[in-house]
């Protein structure tokens, strides 16, 4: 909100045109399509299909994603990570510098003028032929009263656009300020998600290891009354032993990982790293077609995208103010006040002095450095360019790559929840031929150890899956909705 005022302040005081953004033509090819959807099967490509021909629109996302996903406890995490994070807080800080920056360059433009008020008093002493001063007499002496006030005007006549340019650069400047805000914005709830996803995971893994654990103990227990009647060997009693302490362990490391895991969300929520989070309810499921949209639609949806287009104009805006260095400076200075020697003078007009200058420069022994200036904003345009392109193409793959994972991903879920299924039926059956003494104790532990990774796995597939969807929502500019697209116009001016 405070930003805002100071965005309202900015338009009100400087009278100038913001602008206009212009997406550079990048060099590269784009498909009509995203490359990633050739590997979804006739259904999912049909579901793909359909859900673009809904539309993405080419603006930045109104809804926020995590609303997709319909988990409260998510949603006010998130909320309160926006609210309280120190770095979102400081790139909130480095737009309203960015706007008093541009107002400060803005300020020349207009006439500058200062208001004076001065008095002064002063005594002078004559001694010497012919005003005497000599022996024996007195001091000559004459004192004096001064009395001045005065306003004075200075301008800088902008013939040439030079100053405006520079305004206009600083106002660019603004705009990649705002959508580097945004942007952070975007990681920011995209971190806190992923952080909730990996606690809420590493929780689940705790609780199965814990399972597991009793599990273990509950077989060693029963093999070491059996060891003691004489119906089990040596060998397997010393192998439950082992399968029971391995499982103890394995619960003190996922305690660790969660308990690291808690302080680290946290820390991005702007809370005090104590571990103390409650418990959180179970992963959110992922369904719903993916609709990503046209390749070309990504550009004007990101904000690190926007923030890049700002910088090239940015440095264009420069490179046109170095231009104008060039040529001839007219200024003007004006003054005028009233003077006298009386403090009721100063209302008579009678007392009115006055000044004005006009003023004509040209650089001659700076044009090195004046030239060196735009050889040096070229230089900044191209690598903003390259820059932009460099972007542009890690965007591009950042959407291929969610893409291919929550096709990947979605497959391997579906095959790790049969592989954990027929791995605890296998491991029950395991269970009922040991005790008839069908099948020896190694057997019995690799049925259990599958089991165990395989439900674990399954956990993390799970956690996966639903970071490739975040990482999804956040490569295609924060989010998408199955609502009807409304194109956001090529440009876009403000003025005053």
């Amino acid at each position: 909100m405070r930003v805002a005022f100071v965005l309202i302040g900015l338009t009100l005081t400087c009278c100038a045109k913001i602008p206009a953004v212009q997406y550079p033509i990048l060099e590269i090819e784009t498909p009509d399509r995203w490359t990633a959807t050739a590997n979804q099967s006739p259904d999912q490509q049909a579901e793909t299909h359909q859900a673009d021909s809904i539309g993405v629109s080419r603006e930045a996302p109104s809804t926020a994603w995590w609303a997709d996903l319909g988990d409260s406890v998510l949603t006010a995490l998130i909320v309160e990570g926006l609210r309280s994070n120190h770095d979102l807080k400081a790139a909130a800080h480095r737009l309203e510098i960015a706007v008093a920056q541009a107002r400060i360059a803005g300020a020349p433009i207009t006439p500058q003028a200062t208001a004076g008020v001065d008095a002064s008093r002063s005594r002078r002493n004559f001694i010497g032929f012919p005003l005497g001063g000599g022996a024996g007499d007195g001091v000559v002496a004459s004192e004096t009263t001064g009395l001045n006030a005065n306003i004075l005007i200075s301008w800088e006549v902008d013939l040439w656009g030079r100053m405006r340019a520079g305004h206009a650069a600083a106002l660019a400047d603004v705009g990649a300020a705002q959508a580097d805000l945004a942007g952070a914005r975007v990681s920011l709830a995209a971190q806190i998600g992923r952080l909730l996803f990996s606690v809420i995971e590493a929780q689940n893994q705790l609780d199965l290891a814990i399972a597991t654990a009793a599990n273990q103990d509950r077989t060693a227990r029963q093999i070491e009354d059996r060891y003691d009647r004489g119906l089990r060997s040596s060998l397997d009693l010393r192998l439950a032993r082992s399968g029971a302490a391995s499982s103890r362990a394995a619960v003190a490391a996922r305690r660790s990982q969660l308990d690291a895991t808690k302080r680290s969300l946290e820390t991005l929520l702007g809370r005090y790293p104590s571990a103390t989070l409650s418990s959180m309810p179970d992963l959110p499921v992922v369904d719903g077609p993916v609709p990503a949209g046209m390749p070309a639609q990504l550009i004007q949806r990101r904000p690190d995208l926007a923030a890049g287009e700002r910088r090239i104009r940015a440095a264009q805006l420069r490179g046109k103010q170095a231009r104008r260095s060039l040529l001839p400076r007219i200024s003007l200075t004006a003054s005028g006040g009233r003077s006298s020697e009386s403090l009721g003078d100063l209302l008579d007009g009678d007392y009115s002095v006055w000044n004005l200058v006009a003023n004509l420069s040209q650089p001659l022994l700076q044009v090195g450095r004046l030239r060196a200036q735009v050889d040096l904003t070229a230089a900044a345009e191209e690598a903003a360019l390259a820059e932009y392109a460099a972007i542009a193409l890690r965007a591009y793959a950042q959407v291929e790559g969610a893409l291919e994972a929550e096709l990947s991903l979605a497959e391997q879920e579906q095959a790790m929840r049969v592989a954990a299924s027929e791995a605890r039926a296998a491991e029950r059956v395991a269970q009922d031929r040991y005790a008839r003494g069908l099948i020896n104790y190694i057997a019995l532990m690799e049925s259990q150890q599958r089991a165990f990774s395989a439900q674990s796995q399954l956990l993390s597939v799970r956690r996966s899956r639903l970071e490739a969807r975040v990482d999804l929502y956040v490569a295609l500019g924060g989010g998408f909705s199955l609502s009807p697209s409304s194109s956001a116009p090529d440009t876009q001016e403000t003025g005053t």
